[in-house]
Formats: C-alpha cells, structure tokens, sequence
C-alpha cells in the first residue's frame, strides 16, 4: 500500500453470515497486512447462528482491537453494507471505505492497490473481474459464470453503467465523502442488487471510477447465499434503475404541462381584470417561470445529487427562464402582428411551444447536467 495514504482514516466494512470457518483467518491476514493505527476493520455481523460473532468478540479482545462489530437483524447484504458503511464513517471516522467479502473471494493483499488508486486521485476503485488481466476460479461452472456475465451486461445496458466493465462486483474502495453525496443510508436494494445501485449513485454524484484487475476465487470453507430470491431481486431492480431515469423526464414534462396551465390561466385572469395583453403575457411567463422552478427544484430533481452549488444552479435556471420567456414572447408578438384578429389565449399558447422546447433543452444539457464521468 502507498504510504501516502497514512493519516487517511481506512475502515474495512465486511459484512458476515454464517463465516465462523473463515473470520479468524481473514482477520489475521488483515491485520497484519494493515498495520496503521489509522486503519480499521468492521465485522457487519447479521445473528450469525455459528457464532460468528463471537469469534470476532474474541479476537477484538485478544489479537486487535482495532477490529470493531456491529451486530443487527438479518435484512440482505445491502441492509448489512449500508448500517455498516454509515456506522464506519459517522462513528468511526473512516476517510476511506473498503467493501469486501469474507470468504477470501478477495484477497485482502489486493485492497492496497485499490487504496493506491484513491491516493491517485479516484473516487472509487473496482476489483474487476471483467478488465484485461481480471480472471475467475476455474471451479466456477457454467451456469454461474453465464449469470455473472449477463448480470453485468444487464447493468451496463438497462442500469445505465456503460464504461464500467464488473458493475456487480463487491470488493471496492471509495472515498467517503462521496458515499455522503450519494446518500448511502436511502439505499433500499437489500441483496446483491445493492452493488449495482450503489456503483450508479456514485456516478450520478460524478464519482470518478477505475478498475484493478483481480483473481476472483470460490470460497474454500462455508456455503455461497446466493439464492433464486437474489437474482429476481436484482432483475427488477436493474429495471427500476431505467424506469426512474425516465420518471425524470416524465416529471419535467408534467412540470410543464402545469407551468402551460399556470400560464394561461394567468394570461386569462389578466384579461379579465383589464390588463393590456402586452403586459399580460410576460407576466404570465413570469408566473409560470417561478412555478416551474419550484417544482423542478422540490420535486424533478428534488431526489437528485447535483455537481455544483444549488444557488449556481438557481442562477442558471433563471438565466435560462428568461431567454425562453424572450423566445416565447416575441413569438407572441410577431404571431400578434401578423394575425392581429386571433384571440390572443391561442397566440400565447403558440408562443409557449418554441421556450419550452428550449427550456427543457438548455435546462437538462446545462442547468441540471450531470459532471462527466473521468476515466
């Protein structure tokens, strides 16, 4: 491992069930790896019936007591990964999270390459399997390295993880701050799933990603929980993570379905009390313009973890905001002088359709886009 990681508070989050055969070794190993006073190792341990737990009590009283558990009810890897990456960063203080399994799938001497990468400069670093130089346990059979493989193409194709090469993979450094902007602790996926969600939150926050090549091996002691349960969970999941991308644009289209109606009726109202059109109708923009903002802010993207300072972004809404109401109004206008006899509530609308076409273009490409991944 780089030395200048030292002073960088490291916490290993390694979720257990049922590893009372493989806790003992893998701790040792660890320690001994890792022996900065700044590093620590977190047993995520789920009422483990082989006394797992037990085990790691003894060893934080006998060998390290670096070594820390955290016991809850059995809920999913996921469920067991978020209390942990959350206990490890809001009580332990962790810089830095290293994820990994405890069947010696990973080899404990990997994660200071991973840990290079984040002194590199990375966000996360990825254990793969699936970049030049990564490699899979001959024992594996057939059918589980189909499952594997298409698992990942399911997540790069549907989840939107295009560019990364094992997005289900589960060893994997990551910066802290950014598990913070990705809101770790909201994650709901409770099975293996929770790799793949969590790998595109992380991206949505503009994480930067790298690949180690690893040798992934079968676990020599214990039973795989990788169950049927576990791989429709993962399958309706993956979909999901499509369909609320394009819940997104679904909501920014209703927002402004209601931001037309907010102008209309704003534009009629107008009328009604005596207003000239020529005044009515930039009002009416305004109107809707501070409507749409709103909703765009508390509800569209209200889920979402922007790049950059809210109040930029607020700016740049504005400005955007007020080059579709010039768009929109001066269509208004010439639409007006040149069909003078139109009623004006259907040259208002007319003048709607151009600024909200290029309100939703500049909007999405600019005021709300998403910082490109680095490589």
């Amino acid at each position: 491992m780089n030395q200048d990681i030292s002073g960088v508070r490291i916490c290993f989050v390694i979720p257990t069930y049922n590893e009372a055969l493989n806790i003992n070794p893998l701790l040792r190993q660890l320690t001994e790896l890792y022996r900065d006073p700044d590093v620590a190792f977190l047993i995520v341990d789920d009422e483990s019936p082989d006394c797992t737990a037990s085990l790691v009590r003894d060893f934080i009283s006998k060998v390290d007591s670096r070594v820390h558990l955290l016991q809850g009810k059995r809920r999913g890897l996921g469920d067991a990964y978020v209390r942990g990456m959350t206990h490890a960063i809001d009580t332990l203080g962790a810089d830095v999270i290293v994820q990994m399994d405890a069947d010696f799938s990973h080899d404990p001497a990997v994660a200071g390459k991973l840990l290079d990468h984040i002194v590199g400069g990375a966000d996360v670093a990825i254990g793969s399997r699936y970049v030049a130089g990564g490699s899979l346990d001959k024992r594996w059979h057939a059918r589980r390295r189909l499952l594997s493989r298409w698992g990942n193409r399911l997540a790069r194709w549907i989840g939107g993880l295009k560019g990364v090469s094992d997005c289900t993979a589960g060893f994997k450094a990551i910066r802290a701050d950014k598990l913070r902007e990705a809101k770790i602790e909201s994650v709901r996926a409770r099975g293996y799933v929770f790799q793949v969600e969590l790998l595109h939150r992380l991206i949505r926050c503009g994480a930067r990603v790298v690949e180690e090549p690893i040798h992934f091996r079968d676990r020599e002691r214990g039973e795989t929980k990788l169950g049927m349960l576990n791989m429709l969970e993962f399958f309706f999941n993956i979909l999901w993570l499509r369909l609320r991308n394009h819940i997104t644009f679904i909501k920014f289209s209703l927002t402004g379905v209601c931001g037309v109606f907010v102008n209309l009726g704003s534009f009629s109202l107008l009328l009604e009390f005596g207003l000239h059109k020529f005044i009515a109708s930039p009002t009416a923009i305004l109107a809707s313009i501070v409507s749409n903002f709103l909703m765009n802010n508390y509800w569209t993207f209200g889920d979402r973890v922007m790049v950059g300072r809210k109040s930029v972004r607020g700016f740049k809404f504005i400005v955007v905001s007020l080059i579709a109401l010039l768009v929109s109004y001066t269509v208004f206008v010439v639409l007006s002088m040149l069909f003078p006899k139109a009623l004006p509530v259907l040259l208002q609308a007319a003048g709607i359709v151009p600024g909200a076409l290029l309100n939703y273009y500049l909007n999405s490409r600019w005021t709300f886009r998403e910082a490109p991944r680095e490589g």
